[in-house]
């Protein structure tokens, strides 16, 4: 899976980077309508970082996964084709 780096904005509520609601690829920024899932991996193991993954559709009906990097503070993007 390719990841690129994204900016995103994120509602913030009893945690800074809760959950995003909208992310800019590009020239394009794309607003979240859905997170469809949420999963993590790592941050147990000293060697492995926290990444924190959403599963989002956009208003525009696109589906991406979001990843979050807690070590480098860095949002990263995949695209997948609607199933």
């Amino acid at each position: 899976m390719d990841f690129h780096l994204i900016t995103v904005e994120c509602y913030s509520g009893y945690k800074a980077n809760e959950r995003p609601v909208s992310f800019t690829y590009g020239d394009k920024t794309w607003r979240i309508l859905e997170i469809i899932d949420r999963w993590y991996e790592g941050g147990t193991q000293p060697d492995r970082p926290a990444l924190d993954y959403y599963k989002v559709r956009t208003e525009e009906g696109e589906v991406f996964i979001l990843r979050y990097n807690a070590l480098f503070d860095a949002w990263s993007l995949s695209h997948h084709p609607q199933t």
